[in-house]
């Protein structure tokens, strides 16, 4: 696989004016099936995804997070709530030698078909609103979705896959490139450039 990721990496010719865009949940840290990380102790990262933050730090002029958080519609967590646990996960990241430069959320609900939510591209547009120099066409998008992919996809973004394509009913024509974690994309990313 690793030849074959080499290869794909090489032919998008990345560089690193590149902008990385992450989903959160099932990305960074642990999901919370059927619930919504509410308070900063229900909050854990993936093993070793502070480590992979640090590696691709290196490699990227920009790294945004864009995430939907409709457990804030729903009434069961406030803002102030969100911003707490993105303060501790910030500060992880900070301290492990990582970097993001912007977090995105959207709070709507699924039916609301707001253009913020994933897969509408509104939390991509705004922080091209806010990074001028982000070019969506070199761009990634790092998810565990099918939603994630889709958003990639009505970016132009290149779409990476974090976990098991089947259990996500996905195949490889929704997707780029699939790796076991963020670890292992950022090891990947490393060794792109150490070829180069």
């Amino acid at each position: 696989m690793s030849a074959y990721n080499q290869k794909v990496l090489s032919e998008w010719n990345i560089h690193k004016n590149w902008t990385l865009f992450l989903d959160r949940d099932g990305v960074i840290n642990k999901r919370k099936i059927g619930d919504y990380i509410k308070i900063i102790d229900e909050f854990e990262f993936i093993p070793n995804t502070k480590e992979a933050l640090a590696i691709l730090d290196k490699y990227f002029n920009k790294i945004i997070i864009v995430t939907n958080q409709q457990g804030i519609g729903k009434g069961l967590m406030s803002e102030k709530d969100l911003q707490e646990v993105h303060n501790y996960m910030h500060e992880e990241i900070l301290r492990a030698g990582g970097r993001i430069d912007a977090i995105y959320f959207c709070p709507d609900l699924a039916s609301s078909n707001s253009q913020y939510r994933k897969p509408n591209p509104g939390m991509a547009l705004k922080a091209k609103e806010d990074f001028p120099v982000i070019d969506f066409s070199h761009s990634m998008m790092v998810g565990d979705t099918k939603i994630d992919m889709e958003f990639a996809q009505n970016l132009g973004a290149k779409k990476i896959f974090i976990g098991d394509l089947e259990e996500d009913q996905l195949t490889i024509m929704d997707i780029d490139l699939v790796f076991n974690s963020l670890y292992d994309f950022a090891l990947e990313i490393h060794k792109y450039y150490q070829n180069l």
